[in-house]
């Protein structure tokens, strides 16, 4: 069993003609299974250097802020005045602390 998008189980019944076993995760399970989703396709993405992977990270981090009950515009406004601040990872400087 693997925590996947909504659509997948839909997608590959119409492909293979038999259906999917599915479970449903309570919310208390659910942000586990989204962290680790987020480590797999880091992973992932660190292999193959494919920008859909980078669009799944996105999608985790979205539903992993849901549950902390914070918005997609707000995750957006909060990275822009972090990186006001702070800076972004532009010129990629590596400082030895």
């Amino acid at each position: 069993m693997n925590l996947v998008r909504d659509k997948i189980p839909e997608i590959i019944e119409s492909k293979k003609g038999e259906p999917v076993r599915i479970e449903i995760l309570g919310e208390n399970e659910i942000k586990g299974h989204l962290i680790r989703k987020l480590k797999e396709k880091t992973d992932e993405y660190s292999k193959s250097k494919d920008a859909e992977e980078l669009i799944d990270i996105l999608e985790t981090v979205y539903a992993i802020a849901k549950r902390e009950g914070v918005t997609p515009e707000e995750l957006e406004q909060k990275r822009k005045e972090k990186k006001e601040k702070k800076g972004g990872f532009d010129k990629g400087i590596f400082a030895y602390l």
